[in-house]
C-alpha cells in the first residue's frame, strides 16, 4: 500500500453517511405499559467542583444491566422490582469507583460525587520507549480479553441534528444487537425493536440533512471488532504513537497512548488517545478525531447525495468508544460520534451549519446459547435512515422497562415542542 495515499482504503468509521434528501419514511411502534420495574434517577459529578461527568457508567452489580449519563451528568436507571435490594457501581475514567445501595435513592434525583484517583504506575513492565510494542500486545491478546461468545445485546440509540442552536431532527431507538465473537470476521447484526423520530424541515432550508446508517454506524467504531482503521499491522505504519500521562479507572491502572498520522501520509486518518488496561492489556476506551484538513477528500468520505448548488464540508468528526468488563472479558458498551457540517450555497450570502450526534449505549446483554438468529428481512440495513414520523413522542411511557440515555434539558425541550405540535394536529 502506498504510504502517501491510502484514500481508497476501506474505511468503516465513515460509514456514518450524510444524506441530503427531502423524502423520508416511517417506523411505527406502540407504547407499552410495564410497571415491573423501579426507576432510579441521579446525577454524577466531580465531588470537588460539581462539574457533571459525561458518559459515566452506572451498572447494577451482579447483572448486565447498565446505562450512561447524558451531557449534563444525569441518568435514569430502570431495575426490576425483584432487585430493589441490589447495589450499583458508578465508574468514570480517572476517578475512583463508587458503590451505592439502591435503597439510598428516593423520589428526588440523587447527586453522586466521584473523587479523582492518584496515579502512580510503578508496576509498569512495558518499555515506555516502544509504544508500538504495546499496541501489538493489545492486538495479540484480543482473543483472551474480549467476549468469545455469541451474545444478544439490548441497546439504546439516539441521533440528533441541530442547525446552529435549534434541533431540527431527533431520533431514538431500542435495538437488539446480535454480536459475534471478537475473533470472528462476521459483522454484527442489528434488529430494530422500536423507534421514534421527528424532523422540522422548515429549519432545514428545504433540504433535509439525514444520517444514513443509524445504529449500525455506532457498531463500526468498535475498534477491537473492526480494527481496520488503526489497530492492524498494516495500519500501524501510517501512525506515530507516544505515551501520555497514565490514569486509572477505579482501582485499575491505565496506559494512555497518543496517536496521529505520520506527516508523510497525505490522506485523512485519525488522531487521539487509546486507554489500555495495564494488567490485561485490553483497550477499554478510545477518543479520537478525523483529520479534516483536506476538505474535499473528507467530504467525499461522508456525503452520498447533495444538491448541485451546494458545497458540503466536514469541520469536525470525533469518536468516543467505551468498553466494560464482566467476568474477566471486555465488551463494547458505548459509542458516540459527533460531526459538524458546513453547507455553502451558491449565490447565497449565508451558509448553513449543522451539528450531528449519534450515540448508542448497551444497556443489557446475554449469551446467545440457543444460537438465535435474525431473518434477513428483519435485519437493519447499513443504508437505513431512521423514521421521520413523530410516533411515540406524545407517550411518556413509550420505552417501558427499557433503559435509555436520559435526555438532557435541551432535548426535553425539543420533545415538549413535538408534543405540542402533535396535540395541534389532533
Amino acid at each position: 500500500m502506498d504510504k502517501k495515499s491510502i484514500f481508497f482504503y476501506k474505511n468503516h468509521l465513515t460509514s456514518l453517511l450524510l444524506f441530503f434528501l427531502i423524502i423520508g419514511y416511517s417506523i411505527n411502534s406502540q407504547a407499552q405499559d410495564d410497571t415491573s420495574y423501579n426507576e432510579y434517577k441521579g446525577k454524577i459529578v466531580n465531588s470537588e467542583n460539581n462539574k457533571p461527568l459525561v458518559s459515566s457508567s452506572i451498572s447494577v452489580n451482579g447483572t448486565n444491566i447498565s446505562t450512561v449519563t447524558n451531557d449534563e451528568g444525569e441518568f435514569l436507571l430502570k431495575v426490576p422490582k425483584t432487585m430493589s435490594d441490589g447495589r450499583i457501581t458508578v465508574t468514570y475514567l480517572g476517578y475512583k469507583d463508587k458503590t451505592l445501595n439502591l435503597s439510598e435513592f428516593d423520589n428526588d434525583e440523587l447527586k453522586i460525587g466521584l473523587t479523582l484517583s492518584v496515579t502512580e504506575l510503578s508496576e509498569v513492565n512495558i518499555d515506555p520507549r516502544d509504544p508500538e510494542a504495546l499496541i501489538r500486545a493489545v492486538m495479540k491478546k484480543k482473543g483472551d480479553n474480549y467476549l468469545n461468545d455469541h451474545t444478544i445485546m439490548t441497546a439504546f440509540y439516539r441521533e440528533t441534528i441541530k442547525k446552529r442552536r435549534s434541533y431540527v431532527s431527533l431520533s431514538e431507538a431500542v435495538v437488539d444487537v446480535y454480536k459475534n465473537p471478537y475473533l470472528s470476521n462476521k459483522a454484527d447484526i442489528i434488529k430494530l425493536y422500536k423507534a421514534r423520530k421527528s424532523a422540522d424541515y422548515k429549519k432545514l432550508d428545504t433540504v433535509a440533512v439525514k444520517l444514513q446508517g443509524g445504529p449500525t454506524s455506532t457498531l463500526y467504531i468498535d475498534l477491537m471488532k473492526n480494527p481496520d482503521n488503526i489497530l492492524t499491522q498494516e495500519m500501524l505504519e501510517f501512525y506515530n504513537f507516544s505515551f501520555d500521562k497514565s490514569t486509572k479507572i477505579g482501582d485499575r491502572y491505565i496506559y494512555v497512548l497518543n496517536f496521529k498520522q505520520k506527516p508523510s501520509v497525505l490522506d485523512p486518518l485519525y488522531h487521539g488517545k487509546l486507554y489500555i488496561d495495564a494488567k490485561t492489556l485490553a483497550l477499554n476506551k478510545a477518543v479520537f478525531s478525523l483529520n479534516v484538513e483536506d476538505k474535499n477528500k473528507v467530504s467525499k468520505m461522508f456525503v452520498r447525495k447533495k444538491p448541485g448548488n451546494a458545497k458540503v464540508h466536514i469541520n469536525e468528526a470525533s469518536y468516543d468508544i467505551d468498553y466494560r468488563q464482566k467476568d474477566g472479558r471486555w465488551y463494547y458498551s458505548y459509542g458516540r460520534i459527533d460531526l459538524e457540517v458546513k453547507v455553502n450555497w451558491k449565490r447565497k450570502l449565508f451558509n448553513s451549519k449543522y451539528k450531528l450526534n449519534v450515540e448508542m449505549a448497551v444497556t443489557d446483554w446475554r449469551k446467545n446459547i440457543d444460537n438465535e438468529s435474525i431473518k434477513f428481512r428483519d435485519r437493519l440495513k447499513s443504508s437505513v435512515v431512521i423514521s421521520d414520523e413523530a410516533s411515540g413522542f406524545s407517550d411518556p411511557k413509550f420505552w417501558g422497562e427499557y433503559n435509555v440515555i436520559e435526555p438532557e434539558k435541551s432535548i426535553e425541550s425539543a420533545i415538549k415542542k413535538i408534543q405540542k405540535q402533535l396535540r395541534k394536529l389532533n
